[in-house]
Order: structure tokens, then C-alpha cells, then sequence
């Protein structure tokens, strides 16, 4: 057993260091301590690499904005591994990361398990909100809702230790990267693609999963060519924890007979220097209850700116998306009629698709301008989703507060207290956390 950190991921391994590397990959705000459980009987014929993300249990916490960031940084950790070619099994946000190397570096990947995913996570809007209620207020509001979402109610009552294990993880997480991770999600989106993967794929769900259900995995079923369903009873989204051992049987049964490795590709050594794991992070995962039955495994029934004016358009609604939230734009789009669309057609490709995409300031500093000017002009109506946009932006409501001062010193009193009563409705809507 051994573990370490690279300059890019924090890793575990466990296993016969010359056995096939099976990789297990986490969901947001968990540690590699997600997968306690199954790791005992896993390592008996591969050889186990577990990793966190930034800023989770302990690992340094350098932000990674994209799933195809996480999976070149999970990459380049193999490298150092002298893991050419591996299988994985990746829940949720894990299994995201998983879906992007079976599409852009299927060379790497045998064999491949997607448990509580989907090809795109609710909505973008959704995960840049909770990206908004953790920079306002902190991890502490996700924490302690988090056994809500990730089990049963009659799991979360008869299991305290471990209800009490999940809130303390995502506690003690970097909020950047827990942000950082939202926009992640908020931008994933492989429901195009899934006739690319070409790996063998077990697609396994709870049946009270209620972020990412067995709906969900159908879709993924029904997109991968060579994937199989199963339906694990009486689990909800974390349900390698839930349902230990029916889980542990079904990955041991999909890798053992959808992937011969015939150890041609081993892990390179993995001795060295031990990396400082912080207390959090060694805290592992209470024993649970014994599993419920299992079910049977069925058959699958930001860009570079762009200087061509022909993609203004689409760089522009996908910035447009992203600043103002998809229900806006989608509420602005649906009203257009023959008498504005070419004003829609304008504003996004003008706007968005060259202003807004030009690399000279950042987004919040952007924000920050159009705040002001929207204040000076007497634009209320479009300050409210602007504040809204700020804050998806980056902003605190402190900062706001700080721009909107500004403006009384040089749009005037009215003009500036006008503002603070639009902008406050906002951020207490945007800001108040969902118990």
C-alpha cells in the first residue's frame, strides 16, 4: 500500500504493484475514502488507484474548471505511474472524467464503469447557483444537506456514523475547487458523443437515486453501444457506500469478464516518498450495513476566441449561456418573433460573441462595467439579471455592494439606491441556500 501526491492529483494505490491497474475515480465532495469498501476485494486481482479531486481530502487545491481538465491532470498522474492502459469505474463527477477519456484518449481505457452519471448533469444553471451559495455562505449549507442527496432516508437514520462522515468530508474541502468543480459539471455535456465510446460500459444505478437516476442511466444505455444496465435496490446517488457489496460484485464481475488485460500493461513502482494526508483525509469510511440484493445486469437495449465573424454567433450564445444562465437566454430567445430576432440575432453576436468573448478583461471585471453602466443608464430591468450574472461571475454580494457605492458617488443618489433594491432581491434569491 502506498500514497502520494503529484503535481497533479493526490493518489492512493493498494494491490499487487504488477497486476492491471484499475482506476476509481470520486464525486464531488467526497475523498477516495468513497471506495473503502470495495477496495478489499479489488485489490485481490488488480491493482487499485484511487484519487481525489483539488481540494478534496487533503489534495493540493489548484482548481479544475473542466472535466477534460481533471481527466489530463488523472493523465498525467498515470504516466507517473507507468499506467498506460487501465480500466475505470467513476461515480458521478467520476464517472464524467470517465466518459471524457473514453471519448478524447480511448487508447488509455479498457474497460469502462459509469455508477450514478449521466451525460449531462441537470442543468448548467443548477450547478452555477450552488457555485454562487458557496461563495456567499461557504460549504457549510452543501454539507449538511449532502446526506439528503446522497441516501435513503431509512440509510441516513439507521447509519448516523456515516451521515455524519459525509457532511464532515465536504466540510473540509477547498470551496474554490468545490466551485470550480460546479462549473465543471455545469459545463459537461457528452449526450452528442455516447455512440463514441467504444469500450465495454457498465452503466450501474441506484433505484432511489434521485440526482441522477436509473433515467439517467438509460440514456447512457441507450447511447453507448457496447453498455449494460444494472439496478442496485435500495440506494440513492453515493451508492458504492449505501450498497457496499453489491457494488463490489458488480465491478468484479464487469472488469473480470469485459476486460483481458492479460497483464500486458502493468503499474510502474509506486514506492517513495509518502505525501502528508491531512486528518480529514485519513478518516475513512464507517462500516455499513450489509448490502440489499442486487439486480441482474441487463443488455443494452471556454473556447479560444475565435477571429472568424461566421462563429461570433454560436462563441456568443454559449458565453451568453454561461454569464446569464440557460432559463434567461432561453426566456429571451422563445419571445423573439420575426419583428426581433435579428435584434437577438445582433445582441448575441455583437454583444456576446465580440465583446464580451474579447481576451482583455476578465469576466468579473466585465461585470463590473456593465453594473455601472446599467446604474448610469437607469436600466434596471436588465441590472437584476446582470447581479445575477456577477455573482455566476464571481462577485460577492460585498463586491456588488462595492460597485454599486461607486455609482452614487457619479449616477447620483436615486439612481444608486434605485439599484440597491434590485440588486438585494437578487442576491437573496441567489444567495439563500435550498435546505
Amino acid at each position: 500500500m502506498s500514497e502520494k501526491t503529484t503535481a497533479t492529483l493526490q493518489y492512493r494505490c493498494d494491490g499487487p504493484e504488477d497486476a492491471p491497474v484499475l482506476v476509481l475515480g470520486p464525486s464531488l465532495g467526497t475523498t477516495w475514502h468513497m471506495w473503502d469498501r470495495q477496495v478489499p476485494e479489488l485489490a485481490k486481482q488488480w491493482r487499485v488507484v484511487r484519487f481525489d479531486l483539488p481540494g478534496h481530502g487533503g489534495a493540493p487545491a489548484y482548481p479544475a474548471g473542466s472535466v477534460s481538465d481533471l481527466a489530463a491532470r488523472l493523465l498525467a498522474t498515470l504516466d507517473a505511474l507507468g499506467a498506460q492502459r487501465v480500466g475505470y469505474a467513476g461515480c458521478a463527477l467520476g464517472g464524467a472524467i470517465g466518459i471524457e477519456l473514453a471519448l478524447r484518449h480511448p487508447e488509455r481505457l479498457a474497460s469502462l464503469a459509469l455508477i450514478a452519471a449521466s451525460p449531462r448533469f441537470g442543468t448548467a444553471d443548477e450547478f452555477r447557483q450552488r457555485g454562487v451559495i458557496v461563495r456567499t455562505n461557504g460549504l457549510d449549507p452543501i454539507a449538511r444537506t449532502s446526506p439528503d442527496r446522497w441516501f435513503t432516508t431509512g440509510f441516513a437514520a439507521a447509519q448516523p456514523a456515516i451521515t455524519d462522515w459525509a457532511v464532515q468530508m465536504v466540510r473540509t474541502t477547498d470551496p474554490g475547487c468545490y466551485i470550480a468543480a460546479c462549473e465543471a459539471l455545469a459545463s459537461f455535456d457528452a449526450r452528442a458523443e455516447l455512440a463514441r465510446v467504444g469500450v465495454p460500459t457498465l452503466v450501474l444505478v441506484g433505484s432511489d437515486d434521485q440526482v441522477t437516476g436509473p433515467a439517467e442511466a438509460r440514456t447512457l444505455v441507450a447511447g453507448i453501444p457496447d453498455a449494460r444496465l444494472a439496478v442496485v435496490p435500495g440506494a440513492s446517488h453515493l451508492v458504492p457506500v449505501e450498497q457496499p457489496a453489491a457494488v463490489t460484485d458488480l465491478l468484479v464481475r464487469h472488469f473480470s469478464t469485459a476486460w483481458q488485460p492479460a497483464f500486458e500493461h502493468t503499474a510502474g513502482q509506486t514506492t517513495g516518498q509518502t505525501a502528508a494526508v491531512a486528518p480529514a483525509a485519513r478518516s475513512g469510511l464507517p462500516v455499513p450495513r450489509p448490502s440489499g440484493p442486487v439486480a441482474e445486469i441487463a443488455p443494452a437495449a471556454v473556447p479560444p476566441r475565435s477571429t472568424d465573424r461566421s462563429d461570433a454567433y454560436d462563441t456568443g450564445l454559449k458565453l451568453r449561456r454561461e454569464v446569464l444562465g440557460d432559463a434567461h437566454v432561453d426566456r429571451e430567445l422563445a419571445e423573439a418573433d420575426d419583428f426581433s430576432g435579428d435584434f437577438q440575432q445582433l445582441l448575441t453576436r455583437y454583444t456576446w460573441g465580440e465583446i464580451w468573448d474579447r481576451p482583455g478583461l476578465d469576466r468579473r471585471t466585465r461585470s463590473c462595467v456593465a453594473l455601472g453602466a446599467l446604474v448610469a443608464g437607469g436600466h434596471l430591468d436588465e441590472l437584476a439579471s446582470h447581479t445575477r450574472a456577477a455573482l455566476r461571475n464571481g462577485l460577492t454580494p460585498d463586491e456588488i455592494g462595492e460597485v454599486l457605492l461607486q455609482t452614487a458617488v457619479y449616477c447620483g443618489m436615486p439612481a444608486a439606491n434605485s439599484a440597491f433594491r434590485v440588486a438585494q432581491q437578487v442576491i437573496r434569491e441567489e444567495t439563500t441556500p435550498t435546505e
